[in-house]
């Protein structure tokens, strides 16, 4: 089955053409079209608010069933922080290095074992015909000191994780224990009941 990828993360591009393609799913994303879709305005109060805004704008820009996430990285110390916010704790969208200075700087008198923090990642699933469903789950660990690590994207480089760091792990690995990886296993099962 075909579905559109609502982001334009690339990051996140990758990782569902990674994912959907094991899964033995096709996605397209706004570079397989002559126009880019629309920035819709996310502001809705959650995770799942604000992946349903993405996917049903995905729905009108192609007519195809539509995916899209939202998720981010909340930090116990900071009540939840960045959460929601996360692509853009700094101020400017899509800002990681921006965002993980920031981050670490909130943290900076904050010992390990009060570094707790978890990904969420929220899918939503529209279909044309109006159906539409939203799964969740999420991973969790710690905020490291410093960045290291050259894989992944966003906070990666400082969150450890029970397998160790998402950017210092192999991609399929990260996919395994993932927020999103999780949160794809439980949009593959739900999907069944929608086809």
């Amino acid at each position: 089955m075909k579905f559109f990828v609502a982001t334009k993360n690339p990051g996140k591009i990758r990782e569902f053409e990674r994912i959907f393609t094991a899964l033995g799913d096709e996605t397209l994303s706004e570079k397989d079209f002559k126009n880019p879709m629309p920035e819709p305005v996310e502001d809705g109060k959650s995770f799942i608010e604000n992946a349903l805004i993405k996917a049903r704008a995905g729905v009108v820009f192609t007519g195809l069933p539509s995916v899209a996430d939202d998720s981010g990285l909340c930090v116990d110390a900071l009540s939840g922080a960045p959460g929601i916010f996360s692509a853009r704790y700094a101020g400017v969208h899509g800002d990681d290095e921006a965002n993980n200075r920031k981050l670490l700087s909130e943290l900076s008198n904050v010992p390990m074992e009060k570094r707790t923090a978890h990904y969420t990642c929220a899918i939503a699933c529209v279909f044309p015909d109006g159906r539409e469903f939203v799964v969740e789950d999420k991973c969790n660990g710690y905020i490291d000191f410093s960045e290291s690590g050259n894989e992944g994207f966003g906070y990666d480089p400082l969150f450890i994780s029970d397998i160790g760091k998402f950017s210092e792990i192999p991609a399929e690995k990260k996919d395994e224990i993932s927020h999103r990886g999780k949160a794809v296993k439980k949009f593959e099962e739900k999907l069944k009941e929608y086809l």
